[in-house]
């Protein structure tokens, strides 16, 4: 990282990436973090700033170096566990906390791949079934389906779609 002073006023930091050095999920999270705080956009701030703690948190435990395969899928969980928080809201009548998570939702997605829409995860999961033969279960179609696809749908999303090609 560089310091630069600008005027003596405020400094400015700027990361020096190497060409084609690609920037990981993590560090955008922290980048993004700074620009919040900048901005004053403390909803977007809070809501990275837990995204990050729950990153670091699963670091510390394991004892690991966290690279974009391991952060997808936390960004996943995440992701379904404010689903979950809005269905319990929204059946509390708490509509105003249903839009908070829904919001942290958005911010969430930003970080995701583009998620595949219903043709094309249907066209990706025939593949794969073809590909396996005709003896193919559901545990081996949904193991496959998460090996090729990742984090570009998620698990509901790809086992709704096996179980009605399968079935």
């Amino acid at each position: 990282m560089v310091l630069l002073a600008l005027n003596f006023s405020f400094v400015i930091i700027c990361s020096l990436k190497f060409k084609g050095e690609k920037v990981t999920i993590r560090e955008k999270i922290l980048d993004d973090i700074k620009t919040a705080m900048k901005e004053k956009d403390n909803f977007r701030r809070d809501t990275l700033r837990l995204i990050n703690s729950v990153i670091k948190q699963v670091e510390v435990d394991e004892r690991i170096e966290m690279t974009d395969e391991k952060v997808l899928p936390i960004l996943q969980t995440q992701i379904k566990r404010r689903m979950d928080s809005i269905e319990q809201y929204k059946n509390g009548g708490r509509d105003d906390l249903a839009q908070n998570e829904q919001k942290e939702i958005d911010i969430i997605n930003g970080y995701l791949p583009k998620q595949l829409s219903a043709d094309e995860l249907e066209a990706e999961i025939k593949a794969i079934i073809a590909g396996l033969g005709e003896g193919a279960s559901i545990g081996t179609v949904m193991k496959a389906a998460k090996e090729k696809i990742g984090a570009r749908s998620d698990g509901k999303s790809i086992s709704e779609c096996a179980k009605r090609l399968l079935g």
